[in-house]
């Protein structure tokens, strides 16, 4: 009897003559919308999500994409196919999937085109026979926080994050003994938590996201792991403030005698401290600018620091503070308030 099969192009919603890496970027963009964890109990999602995987499987292979090319004229118009020789006979069962689809029971619902042709026949609950099926395994998303320095200089961190594994008692095969393994029912991966070191290079910036490839969570059956994204975020910083892209700012405490007759004033920058002029006149919310003093770049050269003035007096005049400040405001014949603008 003839099968009728699936337009996998469709599926995955890329044309034919889609790059490896448009079909790639096309399924997990799909598996991350359809995935069973992210719609719990939403069996259409679940199906989706099963038709995606089979595609992916199927046009990722370069052989076997070649073979799916080339079974007929009509195959977009979803035109009937009849299996090669010896693929005619294969009995079609789904079974004891494990927790590949986030659940207990079996996988089902795989095309009978894919299974024909390939030849992935399952016995429910029992061996497997000639079931090459790996499925891609997930990317896996993450934040870590550094410290503004850390950001400046990049830094070696060492995290923990639970992934799925190869199960060490199939080597992700999925039998053992040729029958189901128990330790991962049959899905060739477990959950553990593993260790790993990143390297976070200088000049990354709040919402910067590090690739660390292949150490998402395992594949089953031998296909390829999925990838790690680390999403950074920079703590907040007791003196420093990031503006723009890869400029600084301090808010920078003067005298008002300070700002008034000029001074030479020590000032923190990232890198250690600075002395900065700090001309007669200064008034309070004025920047000043460290050119060069800012957040390393990514590709060289660094941003600037602004040194905001802000103008403080004592809190608690001697008599001696006193009795100079009651004397300057006797003979200044300054008035800020003629500063106002005119109405």
């Amino acid at each position: 009897m003839a099968v009728k099969f699936k337009d996998y192009y469709e599926v995955l919603g890329v044309p034919r003559t889609a790059s490896d890496s448009d079909i790639r970027s096309e399924y997990r963009k799909l598996a991350r919308k359809h995935h069973p964890d992210v719609n719990p109990g939403d069996k259409s999602a679940e199906d989706r999500f099963k038709d995606i995987n089979e595609a992916y499987d199927v046009l990722s292979d370069p052989e076997k994409r070649k073979r799916y090319d080339q079974l007929g004229q009509n195959w977009k118009a979803g035109s009937d196919f009849t299996p090669p020789p010896g693929a005619g006979g294969t009995r079609v069962e789904f079974g004891d999937f494990g927790d590949i689809f986030g659940s207990d029971g079996g996988s089902g619902g795989f095309s009978d085109f894919f299974e024909s042709m390939f030849g992935a026949s399952r016995g429910r609950g029992g061996s497997r026979s000639g079931s090459n099926f790996g499925m891609q395994g997930r990317d896996i998303e993450a934040e870590i926080t550094i410290s503004l320095e850390e950001a400046h200089r990049g830094v070696t961190r060492t995290i923990s994050l639970e992934a799925s594994q190869p199960c060490p008692d199939c080597g992700g095969t999925g039998s053992k003994d040729g029958k189901v393994c128990p330790t991962c029912r049959g899905a060739g991966v477990v959950r553990r938590t593993k260790t790993l070191e990143v390297t976070i290079p200088a000049g990354v910036r709040e919402g910067s996201v590090i690739r660390l490839a292949g150490q998402g969570n395992a594949g089953t059956r031998g296909a390829p792991p999925g990838d790690l994204f680390l999403h950074v975020r920079i703590a907040p910083h007791p003196l420093f403030q990031i503006v723009g892209e890869d400029d600084i700012e301090i808010e920078f405490p003067v005298a008002p005698w300070e700002a008034a007759l000029g001074a030479k004033v020590i000032v923190p920058t990232l890198d250690g401290t600075v002395e900065m002029n700090i001309r007669a006149g200064t008034q309070g919310g004025q920047r000043l600018r460290l050119r060069g003093q800012g957040l390393a770049r990514r590709g060289g050269g660094r941003g600037d620091q602004y040194v905001k003035i802000k103008l403080v007096i004592p809190p608690k005049l001697t008599p001696t503070e006193r009795d100079l400040f009651q004397k300057l405001a006797a003979e200044s014949l300054f008035n800020p308030r003629d500063l106002l603008p005119r109405r």
